[in-house]
Protein backbone atom coordinates (compact mmCIF):
# COMPACT_ATOMS: atom_id res chain seq x y z
CA UNK A 1 0.00 0.00 0.00
CA UNK A 2 2.78 2.41 0.86
CA UNK A 3 4.19 2.05 -2.66
CA UNK A 4 0.83 3.15 -4.05
CA UNK A 5 0.87 6.38 -2.05
CA UNK A 6 4.50 7.13 -2.90
CA UNK A 7 3.60 7.62 -6.55
CA UNK A 8 1.44 10.60 -5.58
CA UNK A 9 3.93 12.08 -3.13
CA UNK A 10 2.57 15.26 -1.57
CA UNK A 11 0.38 16.14 -4.56
CA UNK A 12 -3.35 16.44 -3.71
CA UNK A 13 -5.59 13.78 -5.28
CA UNK A 14 -9.24 14.02 -6.19
CA UNK A 15 -11.79 11.36 -5.31
CA UNK A 16 -11.58 9.62 -8.69
CA UNK A 17 -7.80 9.26 -8.42
CA UNK A 18 -8.05 7.62 -5.01
CA UNK A 19 -10.92 5.38 -6.08
CA UNK A 20 -9.04 4.26 -9.22
CA UNK A 21 -6.43 2.60 -7.03
CA UNK A 22 -9.03 0.01 -6.03
CA UNK A 23 -10.71 -1.09 -9.31
CA UNK A 24 -12.03 -4.33 -7.84
CA UNK A 25 -13.63 -2.75 -4.80
CA UNK A 26 -17.42 -2.72 -5.11
CA UNK A 27 -18.15 0.38 -3.03
CA UNK A 28 -15.55 3.02 -3.81
CA UNK A 29 -17.12 5.59 -1.49
CA UNK A 30 -16.85 3.30 1.54
CA UNK A 31 -13.26 2.45 0.64
CA UNK A 32 -12.21 6.11 0.39
CA UNK A 33 -13.96 6.86 3.69
CA UNK A 34 -12.17 3.95 5.33
CA UNK A 35 -8.82 5.19 4.06
CA UNK A 36 -9.54 8.61 5.54
CA UNK A 37 -10.56 7.16 8.91
CA UNK A 38 -7.46 4.98 8.96
CA UNK A 39 -5.29 8.02 8.28
CA UNK A 40 -3.83 6.85 4.97
CA UNK A 41 -5.24 9.96 3.31
CA UNK A 42 -6.13 13.40 4.67
CA UNK A 43 -9.20 15.22 3.38
CA UNK A 44 -8.49 18.82 2.34
CA UNK A 45 -12.05 19.50 1.21
CA UNK A 46 -14.94 17.52 -0.25
CA UNK A 47 -13.45 15.24 -2.90
CA UNK A 48 -9.82 16.33 -2.46
CA UNK A 49 -7.22 14.39 -0.47
CA UNK A 50 -3.48 14.11 0.13
CA UNK A 51 -1.43 11.09 1.17
CA UNK A 52 -0.30 10.95 4.78
CA UNK A 53 3.44 11.77 4.79
CA UNK A 54 4.25 8.53 6.64
CA UNK A 55 2.91 6.65 3.61
CA UNK A 56 4.14 8.91 0.82
CA UNK A 57 7.56 9.51 2.33
CA UNK A 58 7.31 13.23 1.53
CA UNK A 59 6.63 16.23 3.73
CA UNK A 60 3.38 18.01 3.06
CA UNK A 61 3.57 21.40 1.35
CA UNK A 62 1.04 23.87 2.74
CA UNK A 63 1.65 26.10 -0.28
CA UNK A 64 1.09 23.35 -2.86
CA UNK A 65 -2.13 22.31 -1.13
CA UNK A 66 -3.29 25.94 -1.07
CA UNK A 67 -3.03 26.11 -4.86
CA UNK A 68 -5.07 22.91 -5.23
CA UNK A 69 -7.80 23.57 -2.68
CA UNK A 70 -9.16 26.65 -4.46
CA UNK A 71 -8.00 28.21 -7.68
CA UNK A 72 -6.83 29.95 -9.62
CA UNK A 73 -4.88 31.26 -6.65
CA UNK A 74 -1.43 32.11 -5.39
CA UNK A 75 -0.09 32.22 -1.83
CA UNK A 76 0.26 35.76 -0.47
CA UNK A 77 -0.33 38.22 2.41
CA UNK A 78 1.13 37.45 5.86
CA UNK A 79 1.85 33.83 4.98
CA UNK A 80 4.03 34.71 1.99
CA UNK A 81 5.85 37.42 3.94
CA UNK A 82 6.61 34.89 6.68
CA UNK A 83 7.64 32.33 4.04
CA UNK A 84 10.32 34.76 2.86
CA UNK A 85 11.36 35.58 6.41
CA UNK A 86 10.31 39.22 6.12
CA UNK A 87 8.21 39.24 9.29
CA UNK A 88 9.08 37.39 12.52
CA UNK A 89 5.66 36.26 13.77
CA UNK A 90 4.43 32.76 13.07
CA UNK A 91 1.43 32.65 10.74
CA UNK A 92 -1.24 30.01 11.29
CA UNK A 93 -3.50 30.80 8.33
CA UNK A 94 -2.33 29.94 4.82
CA UNK A 95 -3.52 32.99 2.92
CA UNK A 96 -3.94 33.23 -0.85
CA UNK A 97 -5.37 35.57 -3.45
CA UNK A 98 -7.91 34.42 -6.05
CA UNK A 99 -9.99 35.88 -8.85
CA UNK A 100 -12.95 33.91 -7.48
CA UNK A 101 -15.10 34.78 -4.47
CA UNK A 102 -13.35 34.94 -1.10
CA UNK A 103 -13.50 31.62 0.79
CA UNK A 104 -12.18 29.91 3.91
CA UNK A 105 -11.44 26.19 4.19
CA UNK A 106 -10.69 24.39 7.45
CA UNK A 107 -8.57 21.25 7.17
CA UNK A 108 -6.89 18.97 9.72
CA UNK A 109 -3.62 20.62 8.70
CA UNK A 110 -4.35 24.35 8.58
CA UNK A 111 -6.86 27.10 7.95
CA UNK A 112 -6.81 28.19 4.31
CA UNK A 113 -8.09 31.66 3.47
CA UNK A 114 -8.67 33.00 -0.05
CA UNK A 115 -9.14 36.72 -0.69
CA UNK A 116 -10.61 38.06 -3.90
CA UNK A 117 -8.30 40.10 -6.13
CA UNK A 118 -9.11 41.87 -9.39
CA UNK A 119 -8.16 40.03 -12.57
CA UNK A 120 -5.92 42.96 -13.61
CA UNK A 121 -3.94 42.66 -10.40
CA UNK A 122 -3.73 38.85 -10.27
CA UNK A 123 -0.83 38.21 -12.72
CA UNK A 124 1.46 40.95 -11.41
CA UNK A 125 4.42 39.79 -9.35
CA UNK A 126 3.71 36.10 -8.90
CA UNK A 127 6.22 33.33 -9.38
CA UNK A 128 6.46 29.57 -9.59
CA UNK A 129 8.41 28.05 -6.71
CA UNK A 130 9.84 24.59 -7.43
CA UNK A 131 10.34 22.13 -4.58
CA UNK A 132 12.98 19.42 -4.24
CA UNK A 133 10.64 16.73 -5.54
CA UNK A 134 9.97 18.69 -8.73
CA UNK A 135 6.48 19.86 -7.76
CA UNK A 136 5.82 23.58 -7.90
CA UNK A 137 3.35 26.11 -6.54
CA UNK A 138 2.42 29.72 -7.26
CA UNK A 139 3.33 32.35 -4.69
CA UNK A 140 3.49 36.13 -4.63
CA UNK A 141 6.90 37.75 -4.80
CA UNK A 142 7.76 39.67 -1.62
CA UNK A 143 6.78 42.90 -3.37
CA UNK A 144 3.40 41.55 -4.45
CA UNK A 145 2.66 40.03 -1.04
CA UNK A 146 3.23 43.37 0.65
CA UNK A 147 1.06 45.19 -1.90
CA UNK A 148 -1.71 42.63 -1.42
CA UNK A 149 -1.50 43.12 2.33
CA UNK A 150 -1.60 46.91 2.10
CA UNK A 151 -4.56 46.77 -0.26
CA UNK A 152 -6.57 44.37 1.90
CA UNK A 153 -6.29 45.92 5.36
CA UNK A 154 -9.40 48.14 5.38
CA UNK A 155 -8.25 50.60 8.04
CA UNK A 156 -4.74 51.01 6.59
CA UNK A 157 -4.50 54.15 4.50
CA UNK A 158 -1.28 55.92 5.45
CA UNK A 159 -0.50 59.15 3.60
CA UNK A 160 3.02 60.00 4.69
CA UNK A 161 6.34 58.21 4.48
CA UNK A 162 6.95 58.51 8.21
CA UNK A 163 3.63 56.80 8.99
CA UNK A 164 4.44 53.96 6.60
CA UNK A 165 7.89 53.50 8.14
CA UNK A 166 6.37 53.28 11.64
CA UNK A 167 3.82 50.72 10.47
CA UNK A 168 6.50 48.59 8.81
CA UNK A 169 9.10 48.82 11.57
CA UNK A 170 6.92 48.75 14.69
CA UNK A 171 3.62 47.08 13.74
CA UNK A 172 4.90 44.60 11.15
CA UNK A 173 8.49 44.32 12.43
CA UNK A 174 9.41 44.09 8.76
CA UNK A 175 12.95 43.26 7.61
CA UNK A 176 13.84 46.76 6.44
CA UNK A 177 17.14 45.69 4.87
CA UNK A 178 15.21 43.45 2.51
CA UNK A 179 12.61 46.15 1.86
CA UNK A 180 15.27 48.41 0.37
CA UNK A 181 16.14 45.60 -2.07
CA UNK A 182 12.58 45.40 -3.40
CA UNK A 183 11.94 45.60 -7.15
CA UNK A 184 10.00 48.85 -7.47
CA UNK A 185 8.90 47.88 -10.98
CA UNK A 186 6.48 45.37 -9.44
CA UNK A 187 5.22 48.02 -7.01
CA UNK A 188 4.61 50.46 -9.87
CA UNK A 189 2.73 47.87 -11.91
CA UNK A 190 0.55 47.12 -8.90
CA UNK A 191 -0.11 50.80 -8.20
CA UNK A 192 -1.37 51.32 -11.75
CA UNK A 193 -4.23 48.85 -11.45
CA UNK A 194 -4.57 47.98 -7.74
CA UNK A 195 -5.92 49.65 -4.62
CA UNK A 196 -4.12 52.06 -2.24
CA UNK A 197 -2.21 53.68 -5.12
CA UNK A 198 -1.04 56.66 -3.06
CA UNK A 199 0.32 54.52 -0.23
CA UNK A 200 2.18 52.21 -2.59
CA UNK A 201 3.68 55.19 -4.41
CA UNK A 202 4.88 56.53 -1.07
CA UNK A 203 6.40 53.12 -0.37
CA UNK A 204 8.29 53.37 -3.67
CA UNK A 205 9.69 56.75 -2.60
CA UNK A 206 10.88 55.21 0.68
CA UNK A 207 12.71 52.44 -1.14
CA UNK A 208 14.30 54.77 -3.70
CA UNK A 209 15.29 57.57 -1.33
Amino acid sequence: MNNIWKQFGNTPMDYSMVASLFPNHKCKHNKVSALEKKGDIIRLKQGLYVSHPENSGQLLSMELMANHIYGPSYVSLHYALRYYGLIPERVYTVSSMTTKHSRVFYTPLARYEYVHVDEKVFPIGIKEETMENGESFMIATPEKALCDLISNIPYLNLRYKKEIMIWLEEDMRFDMDELFRFDTKILREYAEVGAKKNMINQLIKIIEQ
